[in-house]
């Protein structure tokens, strides 16, 4: 499974809890808030001025290892 911009907060997490701890090493503190189950990864970044790539980057590179 790879992570894309376009998939919803409440998606990532479904996939491994554990991805919260990089959302929230990168700002993202808003893995607890409602919105989560429908705001895509890239929204939520374009919110909090996070570079979405650097993000996926990462996400993808702990599911990967």
């Amino acid at each position: 499974m790879e992570i894309s911009k376009d998939m919803t907060m409440g998606e990532i997490l479904s996939i491994n809890e554990q991805l919260a701890e990089i959302l929230l090493d990168h700002g993202m503190h808003c893995v607890g808030c409602p919105a989560h189950s429908f705001e895509s990864l890239e929204d939520a970044c374009s919110v909090h001025g996070i570079n979405v790539d650097e993000v996926i980057t990462d996400l993808n590179k702990f599911l990967n290892d």
